[in-house]
């Protein structure tokens, strides 16, 4: 194995810089086309970093996973989960984040890097309510730098093709995965069994 340990041996594989549409397009604010893909989409990856390490967290909101209160701020619900609230530590200590966002049925996906906060201020988080339930949280994002990322990542996926989806049958559900994981402490049988009841009544 040769692992590459320096920025010249990458750029000595890599060759030739980026070419001028991979760089003009990062900006330090929401364009008017860029807000336009960001309301578009209903699902992000945010990514955070601690002490512990780094977390990754998906997120997805059916009205927009987030809400663009001007060119360089964001809002991210922080919707119910499972309470582990991994990435809300790590924000307390670091406020760096990303965020990567899939659009449905389109190649392209954004990106969003910026600092952080947490707010539980009372009329932001009615604001954000749905269905009447609101967010215990909200995650204010400034952006330091966002750009859009080409197709090509979606396309090699066939992310969007059903025909090329793994059948749902093979793979191993969530309760199955607990029941191993707990030596069958946890039934997984009835926890899938459960699953929909829990998820409906607890989605916001």
């Amino acid at each position: 194995m040769t692992d590459i340990l320096t920025i010249e041996q990458l750029e000595e594989i890599y060759g030739t810089a980026p070419a001028l549409a991979s760089t003009a397009k990062e900006a330090d604010a929401l364009t008017p086309e860029y807000r336009r893909l960001v309301e578009s989409s209903p699902f992000a990856a945010l990514a955070t970093v601690g002490p512990e390490g780094l977390d990754c967290s998906p997120r997805g909101d059916e009205r927009g996973v987030v809400r663009v209160v001007d060119a360089r701020t964001v809002i991210l619900p922080d919707r119910r989960g499972n309470n582990r609230i991994d990435s809300l530590r790590n924000i307390v200590r670091d406020p760096r984040v990303a965020l990567l966002f899939l659009i449905p049925g389109s190649g392209t996906t954004f990106r969003i890097s910026g600092l952080a906060t947490i707010s539980a201020d009372a009329e932001l988080l009615a604001s954000l309510a749905v269905e009447g339930k609101q967010p215990r949280t909200a995650i204010i994002i400034k952006i330091t730098t966002c750009y859009f990322q080409c197709a090509r990542a979606v396309l090699r996926a066939n992310l969007w093709n059903p025909a090329h989806w793994p059948d749902r049958e093979q793979l191993p559900s969530p309760g199955q995965i607990l029941e191993a994981m707990t030596a069958r402490e946890i039934d997984g049988r009835g926890y899938d069994a459960d699953w929909p009841g829990r998820a409906a009544a607890s989605m916001w």
